[in-house]
């Protein structure tokens, strides 16, 4: 089962790929980001998401997605430019055929390392660790999206045992 994982964000959106083996081990298949230029009319960098995780969900063929919720912003306007991309990333993968998982930043934490108010260095350190990576995975928004990938993953696998699962 491969998993894609994705933070959304308009200057810059993380992904991260995931696998579920058949020896029940998680490995990191592909992480990075999207990046859009400041400047550039929002568009255009909306289309740039789409099109660039267009070609990410063509070459690595996932089996499902993992998008972070919008959770608080206290900036109203950052706040509505990442719901858009949010709205573009969901709308590319439902096109692709893929079910979406959606976690809140509490959601994520809690599950990668189990304390819901974990700060970033945490969250990249259990990413390390759970996926055997050499290195801590940069930059932080496709390590955050190998963590949402890693949730997905967990709540899967839990519906499965508990038999709520289909793909």
């Amino acid at each position: 089962m491969r998993i894609l994982g994705i933070d959304p964000g308009t200057a810059t959106t993380g992904y991260g790929v995931v696998e579920d083996t058949e020896a029940g081990e998680l490995l990191a298949i592909r992480q990075g980001v999207i990046s859009t230029p400041a400047g550039m009319p929002v568009d255009i960098r909306l289309r740039c998401i789409f099109e660039e995780l267009n070609q990410i969900i063509l070459l690595h063929k996932p089996d499902v997605a993992a998008v972070e919720k919008l959770f608080f912003y206290k900036n109203v306007t950052t706040a509505m430019t990442v719901g858009q991309a949010r709205g573009v990333i969901v709308l590319c993968c439902a096109l692709a055929g893929l079910n979406i998982g959606e976690y809140t930043p509490l959601e994520v934490k809690q599950v990668v390392t189990g304390y819901g108010n974990a700060d970033k260095k945490q969250v990249q350190q259990m990413v390390k660790i759970l996926l055997k990576m050499e290195h801590i995975p940069k930059p932080d928004d496709a390590a955050d999206a190998l963590a949402i990938a890693i949730c997905h993953h967990r709540h899967m696998r839990y519906a499965q045992l508990e038999g709520n699962f289909h793909e």
